[in-house]
């Protein structure tokens, strides 16, 4: 059998590396990280909404 048949049939070599699942983690973390939050639209609140302000009440 000649030597070019027989490298042929090895397998490619294995290296260490990083999973798939691990490489899309990453890149949804820093595209999390690194995008600035949105401006609300006009016209909605966000958090709690505003209370009238308290007046003080006279005591009987």
């Amino acid at each position: 059998m000649p030597a070019s048949e027989n490298t042929a049939q090895q397998r490619p070599e294995v290296t260490a590396g990083v999973s798939m699942r691990d490489l899309l983690a990453a890149g949804a973390a820093a595209r999390l990280i690194s995008t600035p939050p949105r401006e609300p639209e006009a016209g909605q609140q966000h958090g709690r909404p505003e209370h009238p302000p308290r007046t003080h009440r006279e005591a009987a």
